[in-house]
């Protein structure tokens, strides 16, 4: 092990307890990271409801024609039982890639100096071959509910389906892992913001044609790419040390910093534009008052803003993790509530 003495290395006194045989697992699952999954999903879920059953809606410069059922011969249980699991996959894959991920950085020497929360493998409370069975295991819930998914709906889905487990192993897995070469950000934002959110609506209406679940695909996917930052800042150091050349790394910490801040930024700016474009004739809409509501978690970017614009590095960046998270997940909530009441 590297050695980690210093004023941030733990001593006996202050050295956290050793979390039990179940806890290890689910602070391996890495809880902060899994707003990524469940956003998209509630995002793309709502996209496809249309409570009246209207045939089209037209909202500014994004016209909209939601599909009621989707699928011939669809109940209102069945919409329901896709949108479970694509919730299941969605969650599974992002166990799955964190596993995956601690189990590659681990052989690797990646993790051996941290700053940031448990790893498993590195910190010898599970053995590498343990972490890639869950990884593995995972990936497989992730292919058995997919292929459910699939006979229900789509075989595209399966096509879908094997690129998203094959990024999330390879992320740091394999021969040139792409998280080293700093592309994870990119794949970050085309699987759980365009993949997943867009994916989620097709299951429901078989359908891709839809503007509005394109913007709304990729106002997830930037804040899923700001999680990723938010991690990927706090490891600047330690990354560069191992070779790890993430974007952080290679656009510094100031860059990298500035980069957080637009992707955590420009979904307000382009809910508010998104908002005035319902305007007709100078006149607001109830269209225009329930676009607005994403709006109510702007509050909660001004904390991760402040400490990313600051000098802070290392542990210092650790509240940014868990702020970005609870950030995604109530700009999330909020954003499937505006087109849920939309589309009504």
């Amino acid at each position: 092990m590297a050695d980690q003495s210093g004023p941030d290395a733990p001593t006996a006194a202050t050295a956290p307890a050793v979390p039990g045989p179940v806890k290890r697992w689910v602070l391996g699952a890495r809880p902060r990271t899994l707003p990524a999954a469940v956003v998209p999903v509630l995002v793309g879920t709502a996209a496809a409801h249309d409570l009246n059953g209207r045939g089209s809606a037209s909202f500014g410069w994004l016209s909209y024609a939601p599909v009621r059922t989707g699928l011939a011969g669809s109940t209102s249980a069945d919409v329901w039982l896709r949108a479970l699991a694509a919730l299941v996959v969605a969650l599974a894959i992002q166990v799955g890639t964190n596993y995956a991920n601690d189990y590659s950085d681990g052989i690797r020497g990646t993790d051996d100096v941290r700053v940031g929360p448990v790893r498993l493998v590195a910190s010898g409370l599970a053995s590498p071959g343990a972490v890639k069975r869950a990884a593995l295991a995972c990936f497989g819930v992730a292919g058995v509910v997919g292929l459910a998914l699939a006979w229900a709906t789509s075989w595209w889905i399966l096509v879908v389906g094997a690129a998203c487990l094959a990024a999330g192993w390879f992320y740091t897995g394999g021969p040139r892992p792409y998280g080293y070469a700093g592309l994870g950000e990119l794949f970050v934002f085309v699987f759980f913001g365009l993949v997943a959110t867009v994916g989620t609506y097709y299951v429901q209406t078989l359908r891709l044609d839809e503007p509005v679940v394109w913007f709304a695909a990729v106002l997830v996917g930037l804040l899923a790419t700001a999680l990723l930052l938010a991690n990927n800042l706090r490891d600047i150091q330690t990354d560069a040390q191992t070779g790890k050349r993430t974007l952080a790394v290679r656009l510094g910490r100031r860059d990298a910093g500035w980069f957080y801040v637009g992707c955590v930024v420009l979904p307000f700016a382009a809910v508010l534009v998104w908002s005035l474009s319902s305007i007709s004739q100078l006149t607001v809409t109830d269209q225009t008052v329930v676009a607005l509501l994403p709006l109510l978690a702007l509050p909660l970017v001004v904390m991760p803003v402040k400490i990313v614009n600051s000098d802070a590095t290392g542990r210092a960046l650790l509240p940014v993790l868990a702020a970005t998270g609870r950030l995604q997940l109530v700009f999330g909530v909020l954003l499937s509530a505006a087109l849920w009441l939309w589309i009504r």
